[in-house]
């Protein structure tokens, strides 16, 4: 496999090491965490265009572009809005567990305000299918417990505004989808809208999985990334001069469990 530039961006109330499991898989990958998350300082950036803004500079100061972008939830958001703003510095996307809008239940935000710690606990156990790992469960609020709750907030707020329903066809870049079937806080059908309105994607839906499917099924996942990568390097597309295939071109697969 060619060791194309790969970024991953996680999403909200996240941090770069939820990304461990694919990390080690694609060792040369990058995982920052986004400001005012983990070790990175300054306040959250409370605005989708934001989060694209300052992961341009950054890739740009590491000189990581262009490059394929894979961002879960939040982090598929910031990789779309990357995508429609610096076309020319993306190779590809990897969409995971996110859509085209993010609406968030108006009852979430009222609880990161009101009960951080119970709001995390309830967050996290709608992100995971019934039969994950209770160990995975304490993982993830333990990481979004250590958050700060206004960066958590913030980070909901902005998937609530975020939407580019409406410019999903000016992506050029390759896209693979990915989604759990199980997931409730961005269910299947979001993802097969974005699948299907983006010029060049690939659906890809992991059984037994929920909202954390890159945690929860992480061979599955990091299988997917790995063909992709390895078709993007065979054959690359629009971002290092090709033209974009006709709107439509899309298909769906459902991987096995193993």
């Amino acid at each position: 496999m060619k060791r194309l530039p790969l970024v991953f961006v996680h999403g909200a109330g996240g941090v770069g090491r939820g990304w461990d499991l694919q990390v080690l898989a694609f060792p040369w990958a990058l995982a920052p965490d986004l400001p005012g998350h983990g070790s990175e300082p300054g306040p959250a950036c409370g605005r989708i265009v934001d989060y694209a803004a300052w992961l341009h500079s950054l890739l740009h100061g590491r000189r990581v572009t262009p490059a394929v972008l894979a961002g879960h939830s939040m982090g598929g958001a910031v990789a779309l809005q990357y995508a429609l703003d610096y076309p020319e510095d993306v190779l590809g996307l990897v969409l995971i567990a996110t859509g085209p809008r993010l609406r968030v239940a108006p009852q979430i935000l009222a609880d990161l305000r009101r009960d951080y710690p119970s709001a995390v606990r309830g967050i996290v156990g709608r992100s995971l299918d019934p039969g994950a790992s209770p160990r995975l469960a304490a993982r993830l609020v333990g990481t979004m417990g250590a958050v700060p709750p206004e960066v958590t907030l913030a980070d909901f707020e902005a998937c609530d505004a975020f939407d580019v329903s409406s410019r999903l066809e000016e992506v050029r870049a390759a896209a693979l989808v990915i989604v759990g079937d199980e997931d409730r806080m961005t269910p299947l059908r979001l993802s097969a809208t974005l699948s299907a309105r983006l010029p060049r994607a690939e659906l890809v839906v992991i059984p037994g999985a929920g909202h954390m499917v890159h945690a929860e099924k992480p061979q599955l996942v990091n299988r997917a990334i790995a063909r992709f990568l390895d078709r993007m390097a065979a054959s690359p597309g629009p971002g290092v001069g090709q033209e974009s295939p006709p709107a439509g071109r899309n298909n769906g697969s459902r991987a096995e469990a193993h």
